[in-house]
């Protein structure tokens, strides 16, 4: 981002402007020391002050740090600023807000704000927003309400603005949503693999839900409180071969060696989780990365927390490869089926060749 011009900086010296406190440095010739424009050290002379775009520069050029504004690290009171715009956020969820008054709120740039709280929450403070309106949106869905009043008492303001997101963030209309499902076919079935019983499940777009568990019971009962009121369907090959050739082909991947198979599918989730997932299948078999790494990669550093929790959140085992993602020191980290099968999955993967794709049959539907 350019500076601002030079006297804009002088004006927000002069006033110990908070809001401008990131968008450039000043140091002192005389002193020797650089500062933010807030700093409430004694003003400077204007013609003893240079003016700088980042704090390695202001470094480069032999100036010190402050000890006053601490110009070189936002420090714990950066991070309350940020954690105040995101409770803020919470708490006006449905209101109408610019970035300048949240900006107000932190006392910092609306530039540096952007950028800190993506650095920091891995989304902008908007898709933030978004996000808290989606949950508060299909929470109004499945107690029953109307669509149209779900869409408002949620802050969305207009149909088109969910309905434009609704397959990006729920995987189905919100109608059928607001029903728990009800009007989708979801067809499951269970079958016994090389890590314990497997069940999965498919709309129309393809795999929605691969779990793990002990019993039967347990896995439908994990598919039925994502979609409570869907038309669940057991599959048997007269009616869906392709599910069961789903099934056959994963279960000869985790177990026989097989090539990875190519399924279609269906993820739902949010705009970062979505990135998240969409990396993952990117990841080759017998490669492992760590969180850090992957959230590097999506273009989120600082997102480590919540890429986990995106991993963590992945209806869909194996096919959307979770268990590839370590903790920074190599070990294993969490994984919602079990350090065990985390462990098997990769000790499997590391004795296979490189992983190719087995193609399996598709119809126009998915199923």
């Amino acid at each position: 981002m350019p500076m601002p011009s030079e006297q804009e900086m002088r004006d927000a010296i002069a006033a110990r402007d908070k809001s401008r406190d990131g968008d450039f440095f000043y140091g002192v010739i005389t002193t020797g020391v650089f500062c933010q424009p807030s700093c409430s050290a004694r003003r400077a002379k204007p013609e003893n002050l240079r003016f700088f775009s980042s704090s390695e520069a202001a470094m480069l050029a032999d100036f010190r740090p402050c000890k006053r504004c601490q110009p070189t690290g936002e420090g714990i009171s950066g991070v309350e600023r940020l954690v105040k715009v995101a409770r803020y956020i919470e708490e006006h969820v449905d209101e109408k807000m610019t970035l300048s008054n949240l900006a107000t709120i932190a006392e910092l740039s609306p530039s540096r704000l952007q950028r800190l709280f993506k650095d920091a929450f891995g989304v902008s403070p908007k898709a933030y927003q978004d996000a808290l309106r989606m949950r508060r949106f299909k929470q109004s869905l499945k107690e029953g309400s109307g669509v149209t009043d779900a869409i408002f008492s949620s802050g969305f303001g207009s149909i088109s603005r969910v309905y434009g997101e609704a397959t990006r963030n729920i995987g189905m209309s919100p109608k059928a949503y607001r029903a728990g499902g009800a009007g989708e076919i979801i067809t499951y079935a269970c079958r016994h693999t090389a890590l314990g019983l497997m069940a999965m499940a498919a709309t129309d777009k393809g795999v929605c839900f691969v779990q793990f568990g002990d019993d039967e019971e347990s896995l439908i009962t994990k598919l039925k409180e994502e979609f409570p009121r869907a038309g669940l369907s057991v599959s048997t090959a007269l009616k869906t071969p392709e599910l069961d050739a789903w099934m056959e082909a994963l279960e000869q991947h985790i177990g026989q060696g097989a090539p990875r198979p190519d399924l279609p599918l269906d993820m739902r989730g949010t705009a970062f989780q979505m990135k998240v997932w969409q990396f993952l299948l990117s990841i080759r078999e017998g490669d492992v990365l760590s969180y850090s790494e992957l959230a590097v990669h999506i273009g989120k550093p600082k997102a480590v927390r919540a890429v986990a929790s995106a991993c963590a959140k992945n209806r869909i085992g194996v096919l959307i490869p979770c268990h590839r993602v370590l903790r920074g020191d190599g070990s294993l980290g969490g994984y919602r089926w079990g350090l065990e099968r985390k462990r098997a999955l990769l000790d499997m993967e590391r004795e296979r060749p490189r992983d190719s794709v087995q193609p399996v049959p598709h119809s126009k539907s998915g199923l």
